[in-house]
């Protein structure tokens, strides 16, 4: 079992930066392959940004490239988005999610276990 939270969301101006934490418990999370996903009212849940707890290897969607930044703590197992350059296009709720299981990195949200509740962001124009 991994246990997620999300902290720090909130609602923010366009061009304006926010930092997203992820807490993570339970199993060994260094084992995990860690992911973002967010989702827009209507839309599916889609991939933003993930890395690999063990090494640091870091993975990215073509809409956040260049403005957001996904890190890692380990003293305190918790996950950051540091996202930058806001746009309203990037509105959504925001979720972290663990697989433990893969061998390699995935964007697919059914290889992913285990979630957090969620955190909303919203970007005003």
């Amino acid at each position: 079992q991994v246990q997620l939270v999300e902290s720090g969301g909130g609602l923010v101006q366009a061009g304006d930066s926010l930092r997203l934490s992820c807490a993570a418990s339970g199993r060994a999370v260094n084992s995990c392959y860690m992911g973002w996903f967010r989702q827009a009212p209507g839309k599916e849940r889609e991939f933003v940004a993930g890395i690999r707890w063990s090494g640091g290897s870091t993975y990215y969607a073509d809409s956040v490239r260049g403005r957001f930044t996904v890190s890692r703590e380990n003293a305190k197992t918790t996950m950051y988005l540091h996202m930058k350059r806001l746009r309203p296009e990037d509105t959504a709720v925001y979720y972290c999610a663990a697989d433990p299981a893969s061998t390699s990195f995935s964007i697919s949200v059914r290889e992913y276990e285990y979630w957090g509740q969620g955190t909303q962001v919203t970007v005003s124009s």
